[in-house]
């Protein structure tokens, strides 16, 4: 089973990945046409590089090429080392951003980022944060992101998928998108209901708001 093709901004580079596949083909292509099978390899060529593009249809593989390319704008314009630290891939729409960055307000910046993307709807941040000196209780915060999610997931009211949690020194910050402001608010009360939540930052966006 093929498997789709994944938009990756790379490091440093910002060029997509998912155009390897055409360099191949036609390695591919030479190597046939040498061997004398000319009339099976331009079928077999033209689906190769076909499939790069089609897996998951054509109109998908554009616009997650798009979100890609307008992240990078952002991280750009609001922080150039992002550019740098942080590896985002796109596939469905869904973001995965890996990587390290220095601070956790530079991972919260770059979540809050993603999710005003225009189309975006799953933001999965693992960047790993490298200057620790900053994090006064890491098992508390960490505890806190979890039951939160767990209340998420739990209230059937709220599409979980649609929200992003980071809790930094008991600071809950909150991103994505919410239907109405309703689903808003539920989100935000479930964040305040946080043993060990001193602050809520909302950053969720409701969906009849513009995005870029």
């Amino acid at each position: 089973m093929s498997t789709a093709p994944v938009h990756q901004i790379s490091r440093a580079t910002g060029r997509s990945r998912a155009g390897l596949a055409v360099p191949i083909a036609l390695l591919a292509l030479a190597s046939l046409l040498f061997a004398g099978c000319a009339p099976a390899v331009i079928g077999a060529g033209t689906a190769a590089v076909a499939a790069s593009s089609t897996d998951k249809g054509l109109s998908t593989s554009v616009s997650d090429n798009l979100i890609a390319t307008k992240l990078n704008d952002k991280f750009v314009q609001n922080d150039s080392s992002l550019v740098v630290d942080v590896d985002v891939s796109v596939n469905n729409a869904a973001v995965l951003m890996t990587g390290k960055v220095k601070t956790p307000e530079e991972k919260v910046l770059a979540t809050k980022l993603a999710w005003e993307v225009r189309g975006v709807r799953e933001v999965v941040n693992e960047l790993q944060v490298t200057d620790k000196s900053s994090i006064k209780d890491v098992a508390k915060d960490l505890a806190a992101s979890a039951q939160l999610r767990g209340r998420l997931i739990a209230d059937s009211d709220i599409s979980s998928l649609n929200f992003s949690i980071d809790v930094v020194n008991g600071t809950v910050y909150l991103s994505g998108i919410a239907a109405d402001a309703e689903e808003m608010n539920r989100v935000v009360g479930h964040a305040r209901d946080l043993r060990f939540a001193q602050q809520v930052v909302n950053y969720i966006t409701l969906r009849e708001d513009l995005r870029d």
